[in-house]
């Protein structure tokens, strides 16, 4: 692939600028770069959803690109079909053997000449179908349902009852049986629990192709890329790198160590020149001549100045209770609930505990058994069938949905924290410790990143000061360094916190006391290694 000066921007913020690069094809590329920095805007350019202001980009023969995005939405229609039936959309076979059925029936009423144009047109469509392996098609088809852990029910299962979690995996599932020759994937590991994931990173090893691959998942990078795409946002560039993450990470390294001791030899130069120059520059000939040819030396050496970039910002998290809760803040009594009230069977059922104030209580298990649901009526978005859901005195709520589905999207950044009345010194203060400047407050948030919108949703949840905590997956969409911030201010955090979360290793940070199983609905007390067998044992249950 081909990018010849290309150049973006969005009102006054600069995404890249005048950019050119060589990718190779039928490489690894993992997209790496802070939130905000355009990695995902990459993948909408290659897409064709956007176009540059200027510049242009290339690549040849790709005609079967499949892209997997971090938000699932229109991706998965809430279709009144099975799993099953869509993943079979994958690969159109059935639609070319009856375009080649149908135009071997017409060419009996043509023209001999008119029949060579339609045989023709056969012989193009029977290429397509020998591509798309017909009598291999239904054993690969049942080998990545076997990789994912899809079972008959989920199968059987329509689309417009599937969770979040769950309609990730049917989109990963349907993009890898489509069989594309250039696969562009957007944090792919979110929803995936370990068995899959190494299932993934095996296929994605032995696979014939393109892809490029945007993931702060360390591990995943490692084991899949064989090159970096670094885009910088400080400097509106990209700059490619041979190897996988870590690799990259040693050379970056390495090349900041060496520009530290040329940029201590220079400024130790520098200094060297300077003293010389104050101290003769005012004296005999001699001395003046000697101090002008040492002006010379230093303008010499600021030509090829060594600058240390500073380090770049992160978000600043600051968790903090107008108030203490009451004794117990939440308490659910035998809350049962189903989406579908003819169903018989309950997604949820006879849910019972009570969180005492300042608790830190962790939901797990598969996707689909109803972890988000449970914390929607929590927070009061669904009502139980069954049961009693009590809030107690005193108890602010401040709630984190895992897809920031309380953002406005058609509001800018401003606008969807008006709620705060804050003076505009105050909102100056709010964005910069969440990584915006003051230029971007205008910005309407359908345009951010998954990673800012993850950001603007962290913002609103301090702004609330509530001393309880609801977080549906918080670490989603983030890079290390953020979750770790995150993770050390949950942990400081004097009130309460109830957490849905896939991320063992962060969780394993935050001191969780109890640890609630679902779909059994079994309390037990935290510990790392059961938690990761309960995610493993339901998942093979799938």
């Amino acid at each position: 692939m081909e990018i010849r000066n290309l150049t973006l921007s969005f009102g006054l913020q600069t995404i890249f600028d005048n950019v050119s690069l060589s990718l190779p094809e039928n490489e690894k590329i993992g997209i790496v770069g802070v939130n905000g920095a355009g990695k995902t805007t990459l993948f909408k350019l290659l897409l064709k959803e956007l176009e540059p202001d200027r510049g242009t980009i290339y690549f040849p023969n790709k005609n079967r690109m499949s892209y997997l995005p971090q938000v699932i939405t229109s991706e998965i229609p809430s279709l009144d079909i099975t799993v099953f039936d869509y993943l079979l959309t994958a690969r159109p076979i059935a639609k070319l053997q009856k375009k080649i059925e149908e135009t071997y029936l017409d060419m009996s009423t043509k023209s001999p000449k008119e029949q060579d144009k339609l045989l023709k047109k056969i012989e193009k469509y029977q290429e397509e179908l020998d591509y798309y392996e017909p009598l291999k098609a239904e054993s690969e088809l049942l080998k990545i349902l076997e990789g994912f852990n899809f079972d008959d029910k989920l199968l059987d299962q329509k689309l417009s009852e599937l969770s979040g979690g769950q309609k990730s995996k049917v989109a990963f599932a349907k993009l890898l049986y489509s069989k594309p020759d250039f696969i562009l994937l957007d944090e792919p590991t979110n929803h995936l629990d370990e068995k899959t994931k190494n299932y993934v990173m095996n296929y994605l090893n032995k696979y014939d192709g393109t892809i490029y691959v945007i993931s702060h998942d360390v591990a995943f990078l490692n084991a899949v890329t064989t090159k970096t795409l670094f885009i910088d946002k400080r400097h509106h560039t990209m700059e490619l790198f041979d190897g996988n993450y870590q690799k990259y990470e040693r050379i970056k390294k390495e090349r900041a160590e060496r520009q530290l001791k040329e940029y201590e030899i220079q400024e130790k130069e520098r200094k060297k020149l300077e003293e010389i120059i104050a101290r003769y520059i005012h004296g005999n000939e001699k001395k003046a001549k000697i101090a002008k040819d040492r002006e010379k030396k230093l303008a010499r050496l600021l030509e090829n100045e060594i600058v240390i970039e500073k380090k770049e910002k992160t978000a600043h998290l600051d968790l903090k209770a107008n108030r203490e809760s009451t004794l117990f803040p939440i308490k659910l009594e035998n809350v049962s609930f189903k989406y579908d009230k003819a169903a018989k069977r309950n997604l949820l059922y006879k849910i019972s505990f009570e969180i005492p104030r300042g608790e830190r209580f962790l939901i797990v298990g598969e996707n689909g058994v109803g972890k988000s649901t449970l914390l929607k009526l929590i927070v009061g978005e669904l009502i139980p069938d069954q049961g009693n859901v009590i809030i107690g005195p005193k108890t602010d709520i401040a709630y984190y949905a895992q897809e920031h589905e309380h953002l406005d999207l058609n509001k800018n950044i401003a606008e969807n924290l008006s709620d705060y009345n804050l003076s505009d010194r105050e909102l100056f203060g709010i964005l910069g410790k969440f990584l915006f400047t003051k230029d971007e407050r205008f910005k309407k948030v359908k345009t951010l990143s998954p990673g800012e919108r993850a950001r603007l949703a962290l913002a609103k949840l301090t702004l609330k000061k509530a001393n309880v905590l609801i977080l549906d997956e918080p670490t989603n969409h983030l890079d290390p360094e953020t979750q770790k911030i995150i993770a050390d201010n949950i942990k400081s955090f004097a009130g309460t916190i109830l957490l849905v979360s896939h991320n063992a290793d962060f969780v394993d940070q935050l001191s969780i006391n109890r640890t609630l199983i679902l779909p059994e609905g079994r309390c037990a007390y935290y510990d790392k290694e059961t938690v990761k067998y309960y995610e493993k044992r339901n998942e093979e249950k799938k």
